[in-house]
């Protein structure tokens, strides 16, 4: 799954640990949705998207 989670951080001007934070999740677990080695649950999925005020579909698009 393609993700625009790391533009988003970086427009915010935060680091993965302050993200992870903010969503109650690890560093690492940023850093593993960002380079799409992790999909988050819809739960997290929700977060981030209430968090930078989009739409979950903007932020993650499923490609092929």
């Amino acid at each position: 799954m393609n993700n625009h989670v790391r533009e988003l951080r970086e427009a915010s001007g935060w680091s993965q640990g302050e993200l992870g934070e903010r969503l109650g999740v690890s560093r690492q677990t940023i850093n593993a949705i960002e380079t799409g080695k992790y999909d988050p649950s819809l739960p997290l999925a929700f977060r981030i998207a209430k968090l930078f005020k989009q739409s979950i579909e903007s932020i993650f698009d499923p490609g092929e």
